[in-house]
């Protein structure tokens, strides 16, 4: 026999769910708390014969067929001799005493009819009008039902703290199984499956008495009219009430499994979410074929109630923690991305950003990493990475064929498209002694051609998914844009020094009577041209020019100002008369300017020097705005060189003093840029003229490039070692003897 319990659901679909709890919940407490039962006996003498009782007390001990009287009460309820109701009712009879009982346990029936009941009852002697004893009246109400509602109220309120506190799914249904199995009257098997997101199959949730051979043939079951009890009721979204699975069609296909696992009955009860969709299936398996009573259906109806709220209390808390487990990926890709693009950016070798790449993906990403590139038309392997040396010296030897047919980077450099697999890459290779079981191969692009490719080795059954795919595509993206900026600072620092090596002396030339010394540093790393120059050129046999200068600012716009500045006074110096008269040349050379070739001003020491017959020379310099130059002779304190002069390219009659001046064998014009005398210490104090005047008085001793050494020394321990914000350039001129050995090519401090 089937049925479905509640009905069928309408023309519209199942009904709703709140409509289906408002709608029965009310019989379902009248079901399960019920109504008390009042039973009577009247018993006649010790053998306590049943004279007369009601139809109340022979449904109690049993229906139809203990429906006698005149018969001893031992022979019509033989169970109760060794349970002590006999004796009770000797001693009730004995004394004259009665005898009250409350919720006294009775098991009525023989048997597999055996049942649990509880009553209260009293056993009130007779009396005849002698007053002797003459029987017992037995007045009693069954109390099971409540007993089991208190029982049911206490297991279901412990299920729902459970809930509450949000202990693990797997333990409620299996407290609720057991609960009921020992709520139950007769002998009942509990099962809850679980439906799949998708509702189409049911998996094993909880059946603690069921055989394992059975939950494992069951589990995974589709839902569907006609499959079983479960896979039926998960269908209709009704509950589908098998009574013998022995005859009844929907078991077909499952009836051998029922009976090796000595099944003849299942009630099954859809468990159904608030809003109507399929969460699993709550069963009632039976030894014997059996239909329910109204008492059954609602004690499945109330705990298929509770198992949905566990569930889905627990798919929202797994809903939760798979949001949490995402955003925290999230964060740690985010994470792993910035500090990819960190390290890939502390690099301005383009080869050297390419080799921090394999390893920031191993072993995040794979076991086993590789970096190839196209350089000069061959493909080249710059980096691995592996677990062990001896793995990443396998794999740095292996070297990519050429055949994109036969080789996964040749292929992927030619498409310009990732490739993955669940297999080692075919051709030539490590791939048996790494152990590989895939691979994910990434181009790195520009402007859509692939320069490079970075490949991942898996050696597990974990096959690269979406999330490692894309994640490995963005690394590579940011690499290649590492590498490529990298690339292109690598070019314009190399252009930037060829264009200052341009604008510098390559070497300085040797001067008849004199020896000098130069010092350049730019600020920065090289990318952009400094302004500070210098120049030492020939007027005469004689007679030679030098000079020092700063252009205001930096790049290609100073880069134009120190070049005109110092082709003006090589161009004009051979013309003119003297010093003034060519710094007066160079600043209309900045006045005629074209606004697109810079307005900047420069400040400059231009100046002439002869060598004397006796040795030394005669200096005729000008000072445009410059710092002061330095006279450094033997024992005295060095001397600054009183020369006013102002700015060039702001007016067009500048301020400009001649000032002459002898260095003797020995002695020493030192020439510096603002970059010397403006550094900072840590404490933020300039370094200043005086120190640098006397940090040269306490070294000197005569030769250029150690005055130079001497001046760079004391800046250095005055910063710290920190980097500079500005160019620094000096020019030494001493003067020698005439029978100085040294009188040859000066050394370039540069």
């Amino acid at each position: 026999m089937t049925y479905a319990a509640g009905g069928q659901p309408g023309p519209g679909g199942s009904p709703d769910v709140g409509e289906l709890l408002a709608g029965t919940a009310e019989r379902d407490l009248h079901a399960l708390f019920g109504q008390s039962t009042a039973v009577f006996a009247s018993l006649a003498g010790p053998a306590h014969v049943v004279e007369v009782a009601n139809a109340a007390f022979f449904t109690a001990i049993g229906g139809d067929a203990r429906t006698r009287t005149g018969v001893p009460l031992a022979q019509l309820m033989p169970e109760l001799t060794d349970q002590g109701f006999l004796t009770l009712l000797d001693q009730v009879h004995g004394t004259g005493e009665r005898y009250v009982g409350r919720e006294e346990r009775v098991l009525l029936g023989t048997g597999g009819d055996m049942r649990e009941a509880f009553f209260d009852f009293t056993y009130e002697p007779r009396f005849d009008e002698g007053g002797r004893v003459i029987g017992v009246r037995v007045i009693g109400v069954e109390t099971t039902q409540l007993v089991h509602a208190r029982r049911l109220a206490a297991e279901h309120r412990v299920l729902l703290e459970q809930i509450a506190r949000q202990a693990p799914v797997e333990q409620v249904l299996e407290g609720m199984a057991r609960a009921i199995e020992d709520l139950a009257a007769k002998e009942v098997l509990v099962s809850v499956l679980l439906a799949d997101a998708d509702g189409r199959h049911l998996r094993h949730g909880a059946a603690p008495s069921l055989p394992g051979f059975y939950n494992a043939a069951i589990d995974g079951i589709a839902t569907g009219e006609g499959v079983g009890s479960c896979g039926t009721a998960a269908h209709r979204r009704a509950p589908v009430i098998v009574t013998d699975i022995a005859t009844h069609p929907f078991w077909d296909d499952f009836r051998d499994l029922a009976g090796r696992a000595r099944l003849a009955a299942c009630w099954s009860t859809p468990i159904l979410a608030r809003d109507g969709s399929l969460l699993g299936t709550f069963a009632m398996y039976h030894r014997t074929p059996r239909a329910p009573h109204e008492a059954d259906l609602a004690l499945a109806r109330v705990f298929a109630d509770t198992a949905a709220l566990a569930i889905e209390r627990h798919q929202a808390e797994e809903a939760r923690r798979a949001a949490e487990a995402r955003e925290q990926a999230a964060r740690d890709d985010l994470a792993f991305l910035l500090e990819a693009s960190t390290r890939l950016g502390t690099d301005l070798d383009h080869t050297q950003t390419l080799q921090r790449v394999a390893a920031l993906c191993a072993p995040k990403l794979a076991p086993l990493c590789a970096v190839d590139i196209v350089a000069g038309g061959r493909v080249r392997r710059i980096a691995t990475a592996a677990p062990t040396p001896a793995e990443e010296s396998l794999l740095a030897s292996h070297t990519p064929g050429h055949d994109a047919a036969d080789d996964v980077v040749a292929r992927v450099l030619a498409s310009g498209r990732r490739e993955v697999a669940c297999r080692p890459p075919e051709g030539p290779g490590p791939w048996r002694d790494l152990k590989v079981t895939g691979y994910l191969c990434v181009p790195l692009l520009h402007r859509g051609t692939a320069f490079g490719a970075l490949t991942l080795l898996t050696t597990d059954e974990d096959a690269f998914d979406g999330h490692t795919v894309a994640l490995a595509e963005e690394l590579a993206r940011r690499a290649a844009s590492a590498a490529l900026n990298a690339r292109q600072y690598t070019e314009r620092v190399a252009l930037a020094r060829d264009l200052q090596a341009g604008l510098l002396l390559p070497e300085v030339p040797p001067v008849p009577g004199a020896r000098v010394a130069t010092y350049y540093h730019p600020a920065g790393e090289g990318l952009d041209i400094g302004g500070d120059f210098y120049d030492v050129f020939p007027l005469s046999d004689t007679t030679w020019a030098f000079m020092l200068g700063d252009v205001c600012g930096r790049g290609a716009t100073a880069a134009t100002t120190t070049a005109l500045v110092r082709h003006t006074a090589r161009a004009v110096a051979h013309l003119l008369p003297g010093p003034d008269a060519v710094v007066q040349a160079v600043n209309q050379a900045l006045l005629n300017r074209p606004p697109s070739h810079g307005t900047g001003f420069v400040t400059l020491v231009y100046g002439h020097l002869t060598p004397l017959d006796d040795g030394g020379l005669d200096v005729t310099l000008v000072r445009a705005g410059h710092t002061f130059p330095l006279h450094l002779a033997d024992g005295r304190a060095a001397r600054t060189v009183d020369c006013e002069g102002s700015l060039l390219g702001i007016t067009p009659d500048p301020r400009l003093d001649t000032h002459r001046l002898r260095l003797r064998p020995s002695e020493s014009l030192v020439l510096y840029t603002d970059g010397l005398t403006e550094v900072r210490d840590p404490d933020g104090d300039q370094f200043g003229e005086d120190r640098l005047a006397r940090a040269l008085t306490a070294r000197h001793d005569g030769r250029p490039q150690r005055i130079i050494d001497t001046l760079i020394e004391a800046v250095h321990a005055f910063t710290g070692g920190k980097g500079i914000d500005d160019d620094q350039a000096a020019l030494v001129v001493t003067a020698t003897a005439p029978d100085d050995p040294e009188r040859t090519p000066a050394v370039s401090g540069r």
